[in-house]
Parts: C-alpha cells; sequence; structure tokens
C-alpha cells in the first residue's frame, strides 16, 4: 500500500531509493541544482555502472556542476519542455511528490509526496513507470552543455527503449513468456564478444526496435504474436537467445553483426 511522506520522509526515501538502484534510476524533476550529497550519490551509482536519466525542465547548475556531470558516462539528461511533474524511480521504489531536485526545496519549502514499493501495488508502480517512460519519450536528450544529441550519437551510453507497445523490459518482465525474447533487454547485456540488441543497434545508428525489425525482414528472427523469437538463420549467425535473466529473455549478438 502506497505511504504519506512528509518534507523529512520524502527526502529520506529519495535518498534510499537511489541508494538502492542497482540496474536502473529515473530522476524527474523541473527544477535540477544538485547539493553534495545528492553529486555524491549519482557518482556512487556512476561507479557501479548503472544507468540514470535525468529528465528536467529548468536547470540552475554552475559551470563547476555541468563539467562534473559531463564526466559521469551513465548519466543521461533530457530537457522536457513544460515539465512539471516529480517522479523519481528505481526498479523497485517510486516517489511521487512535490519536492523539485533542487538544493532550496530539500532544505527550505514543506513538500509532500507518496512513496509506492513494486511489491506492493505492482499495477500502480506500473502505471507511475510507463508514465515516467512517456516522459523520458517525449523530452530531448542533452549533453549536459545543453548540446542538443540524439541516441545514435551515444553507442557508448546505456538505453532503454520502448517494445512496440510502448513499454520496456522493467515494466513488463513479470508477463514474458521464458520461451520468446522481449523488444527490449538490459542495455548493459554482455557476454564475452556479444552485444545485446540495444548495444548493436546503437552501434549501428539504429533504435532497438528498428535493428529487430530489420533483423526480422532479413529471416534472423521471426514473430511469434508480439515477440520475436531467435531462427536457425540467426543462430548461424551467431545469435544467442537468453531465456532466464534478472531482466527476462534477451537475444545477444556478435559485435560484427548486420542485420541485412
Amino acid at each position: 500500500m502506497a505511504k504519506f511522506l512528509s518534507t523529512t520522509g520524502t527526502n529520506y526515501h529519495l535518498e534510499e531509493l537511489i541508494k538502492g538502484a542497482s540496474d536502473r534510476l529515473i530522476l524527474i524533476s523541473p527544477f535540477l541544482k544538485l547539493n553534495d550529497r545528492m553529486k555524491e550519490l549519482l557518482a556512487d551509482k556512476n561507479r557501479l555502472k548503472i544507468d540514470v536519466r535525468i529528465v528536467y525542465g529548468k536547470s540552475e547548475l554552475q559551470p563547476q556542476e555541468i563539467e562534473w556531470l559531463r564526466g559521469l558516462t551513465y548519466i543521461r539528461t533530457s530537457f522536457c519542455k513544460n515539465l512539471h511533474a516529480k517522479c523519481y524511480m528505481n526498479e523497485e521504489m517510486c516517489i511521487i511528490t512535490s519536492l523539485n531536485l533542487y538544493e532550496f526545496s530539500q532544505v527550505n519549502n514543506n513538500e509532500m509526496g507518496i512513496l509506492i514499493q513494486r511489491s506492493e501495488d505492482g499495477q500502480l508502480y506500473k502505471d507511475a513507470y510507463e508514465e515516467a517512460q512517456r516522459i523520458i519519450r517525449i523530452s530531448d536528450e542533452v549533453r549536459i552543455s545543453l548540446e542538443r544529441v540524439s541516441s545514435s550519437t551515444t553507442p557508448d551510453t546505456p538505453a532503454a527503449e520502448p517494445d512496440k507497445a510502448g513499454r520496456t523490459d522493467m515494466a513488463h518482465m513479470a508477463d514474458r513468456p521464458d520461451n520468446r525474447a522481449a523488444e527490449a533487454e538490459p542495455a548493459t547485456a554482455a557476454t564475452g564478444e556479444k552485444l545485446s540488441s540495444s548495444k548493436i543497434a546503437a552501434k549501428l545508428g539504429l533504435k532497438t526496435a528498428q535493428f529487430l525489425d530489420r533483423a526480422t525482414e532479413n529471416g534472423f528472427l521471426a514473430l511469434d504474436g508480439d515477440r520475436h523469437v531467435l531462427t536457425a538463420k540467426g543462430e548461424k549467425a551467431g545469435a544467442e537467445f537468453v531465456a532466464k535473466s534478472r531482466f527476462g529473455p534477451y537475444f545477444l549478438w556478435p559485435q560484427d553483426f548486420h542485420p541485412v
């Protein structure tokens, strides 16, 4: 059941949410100005190679803070016009609140929030996650220097692409059958010399969905309902299907693979 949070509770659980992120962290806040504690927590997530997405509408970062964020490989920032939502999520918790990711708000304002636990309110968490993903999709990914970029120009950065239903792995991995691969798999997945679909797609300058469509058109994959399955041609090309993982099923591809 969702839990009410006061100002103190919101700040406390936000820190716990960031510290507890083991795969992915989403921070959506109109105002962005980070205090020292927040920078310390985010730097630690970067060292652990956690995929961090920050969506903001206004920024009051100082030049030294911009330089600091530019050095964090696994933290991506997006600008969303008319953003007013404040939502913070990892793979197990979500906070929807009035609190901005803004130093002044965290110290001076009276705030309220609601804490959602995925294990207790799965549907509520899923609804919030899907809305967070929608906000990410409509936002413009930017370098922290505010130079606008496209995802195809940052192939070394983790990415989470929505599937054809507009959902990503974390939002619906519980309802995936084990013998079929999902449209999106963990961006960090790599075994030996092989890369996940999102990684190989980024390397080729494609979205994950585009890559999967091309692989299907050329016979490396086939559609089984709304899921992709590996064909004999795909296996011969060196592709692998990983049926069991914490992320759900996904594909791995040779680094030199091209879906033509």
